[in-house]
Parts: C-alpha cells; sequence; structure tokens
C-alpha cells in the first residue's frame, strides 16, 4: 500500500472563503499534502471552471457542501457533476448522490456552538437517513468556535492549533454503533475558510490561514497503486478515482499531525497468511491477530471494539487476538494528546 496525505472540508471564494484555489493549491503543495478535496457550499463553480487539477505536487479535487433549507444537515459530496438545490430534502439529496455514484460525508454531525448567537451550528438532525457514505468524526473549526470563550479568545484567535484536543466523544460514539450495522466511513475536516477578524480594534487577523490548518487534521488514504501527476484527462480521471474510492472504502485514517507526523501508521489484521487493511470486512475467526505499528518510538495505543477500549498500551506497536465478533478500530495519543483514529476492520458483522 502506498500512502497519500490530504486535507478535506475546505471553502474557497466561490463560496465563503477568502482564497482563489489555486492560492489555497499552493499552500497544499507547501504544506505537503498530496491531495486537497474542496467543499464549496452548494457550488460546484470550481469543478465547471477547470480548478480540478494538478497544482505542482498536489492534486485538488472538487466537492461540495450541500445543505437544506433550514441550513442544517451540511453533506459534503464528491464525484458528482452537479450540485442539488437547498430547497430538497437531506434524505434526497443523500439519495440522489449515491446513485449519481458519488461518496458522500456527514459534515460536523454533533455541531453545538449554543453561546455564539451569531455564529449558529449546523448540526445533522436527520438520523432517518442511511444511504450516507460516512461522517466528519473531527472537524477542526467546529471543535475551536465551540472551544472558545471570552477568556481564552486572544490566545485561540493567535494559535489556532493549540485549542484542538479531540473528536466529539458523542460523535465517536455514534460512529462505533452505526458500524455495528454498516459500514460508516470516518473522516476528518479542517472546515478551512481563512476567516479574517477584527482584534482588538484595531488590526485584521486572519483566523484560519489555509496553510495553517493544513498542518493539523488530515486524511492518510492507502493506495494499491501510485497516482499518476498528470493533468491529462485520462491520468487526472484515474487518480480522482483511486483517492474517492480508499475513501469510500474506508482504506484511511484521520491524524492531528501538528502533533507529530503519522505516516506510516498501520493497523491491519492477519489471518494466516492474509492481511486484511482498514474498511476491510472479514469473517470471524479465532486465529485473527490485530497489529498495530506507530512511526514514532512510542504512544498511547489504545484497541477499540464496538466502542469499548479492549487495551491501553504505551509503546511503538502492539498486538491483539480477537475473540469476539465487533466493529474494531484504532485511537493513538501522543503527548497526552488525541493524534490518531483508523477507520474499522469490520470482524464477522
Amino acid at each position: 500500500m502506498i500512502e497519500y496525505i490530504g486535507a478535506a472540508h475546505i471553502h474557497s471564494v466561490f463560496s465563503d472563503g477568502t482564497g482563489e484555489v489555486p492560492e489555497i493549491a499552493k499552500y497544499a503543495e507547501e504544506s505537503e499534502l498530496d491531495f486537497i478535496l474542496l467543499t464549496d457550499h452548494n457550488t460546484l463553480r470550481a469543478l465547471q471552471e477547470g480548478y480540478e487539477k494538478w497544482y505542482g505536487a498536489s492534486l485538488c479535487l472538487v466537492g461540495c457542501e450541500i445543505n437544506d433549507k433550514e441550513n442544517k444537515n451540511h453533506y459534503m459530496a464528491f464525484g458528482i457533476k452537479e450540485t442539488y438545490s437547498t430547497r430538497l430534502a437531506a434524505k434526497e439529496y443523500v439519495r440522489r448522490v449515491k446513485e449519481a455514484g458519488g461518496i458522500g460525508f456527514i459534515a460536523h454531525p454533533h455541531e453545538k456552538r449554543n453561546h455564539m448567537k451569531e455564529h449558529p451550528p449546523y448540526p445533522w438532525v436527520d438520523w432517518s437517513i442511511k444511504d450516507f457514505t460516512g461522517i466528519e468524526i473531527w472537524n477542526h473549526m467546529s471543535e475551536w468556535m465551540e472551544n472558545l470563550t471570552e477568556q481564552n479568545k486572544y490566545h485561540s484567535f493567535l494559535h489556532p492549533l493549540r485549542s484542538i484536543v479531540s473528536p466529539p466523544a458523542e460523535t465517536l460514539k455514534l460512529w462505533d454503533e452505526l458500524n455495528l450495522k454498516r459500514k460508516v466511513v470516518g473522516i476528518g475536516g479542517v472546515d478551512a475558510h481563512a476567516h479574517k477578524q477584527n482584534l482588538f480594534g484595531f488590526f485584521e487577523v486572519e483566523i484560519f490561514p489555509y496553510k495553517v490548518l493544513f498542518k493539523s487534521i488530515r486524511n492518510h488514504i492507502l493506495l494499491p497503486l501510485q497516482l499518476e501527476n498528470s493533468n491529462g484527462r485520462q491520468k487526472l480521471a484515474k487518480s480522482k478515482e483511486a483517492i474517492y474510492q480508499a475513501l469510500g472504502y474506508g482504506r484511511n485514517f484521520i491524524a492531528n499531525d501538528y502533533h507529530a507526523n503519522s505516516k506510516g501508521f498501520q493497523f491491519i489484521a492477519k489471518l494466516g497468511k492474509k492481511k486484511y487493511h482498514m474498511g476491510d470486512s472479514i469473517e470471524f475467526s479465532e486465529n485473527i491477530t490485530l497489529y498495530v505499528s506507530l512511526p514514532v518510538p512510542s504512544g498511547e495505543i489504545r484497541i477499540i471494539c464496538n466502542g469499548k477500549t479492549l487495551t491501553n498500551i504505551e509503546s511503538n506497536s502492539t498486538e491483539w487476538e480477537v475473540k469476539e465478533k465487533g466493529a474494531y478500530r484504532v485511537e493513538v495519543y501522543i503527548f497526552n494528546k488525541a493524534w490518531i483514529f483508523s477507520n474499522h476492520i469490520r470482524i464477522g458483522i
């Protein structure tokens, strides 16, 4: 498997962001990202106007963030050629994305922010819907704003990376429960807008610079083949398809790389000579062993099954003999901070 690193949930001048797409892509390349996923609100103008392409070593792919008429049920859709009316119910646009062959992820599902009337939350409220591909388990901007207080706001404005702690426990709990019924992929998002805010009444601060956020919550995908860096139509389409297939399948993990570079993290299951990766579903056997390996000398490794922690060890690797059916994933903490969250390997369910 070849590992590629990207950032998702990014807004440009085509909706409520402040950056031009080539500028954003330049920041991505400077941040050593292999790809970025643009998600402007209810528009695919960046796709239609030819901005989906390689910019140096970084590939910019264009999706969109759809919402309903109440500005709830935000849905990041990829692999579609048209967006859908905000007059549609969430159930309808989620269905249409799936029927169009696209993939979609529920954005900031449990967003709150009840202490900021000028910035209301945009949670997902219709959990009767079943056709979504996955959910955004970690959203940088949502967590930053929810943690914002009158006491810490100046420090938070000046240091937007330091106030990010972990994905919401409520979201992780639901994610585990959903995976007991079917595969639900987890991704992470920076929710980048590069908003500018007047601070202290006399100078302007860019709260979420793209280049700063590109250092935080990232999606690491595993591909069987190397991407071809070419804007030729067929090769570009092939790279796009490979990235979307990996994300749609769950062949990825989420990491806050501000704490440490997580490239090289591994979570696999072995049964005899066969290896299984994140996103795989396999039959239950008493001979399955889970293996975890970190790219650093030590971290706190937690193996989670059906939402419960089975083992918690400080090491750079561990293994676990599977004794029960369930949805297994890994969390890793470094310097007492949340770092890596794998997707599930589903065993016997």
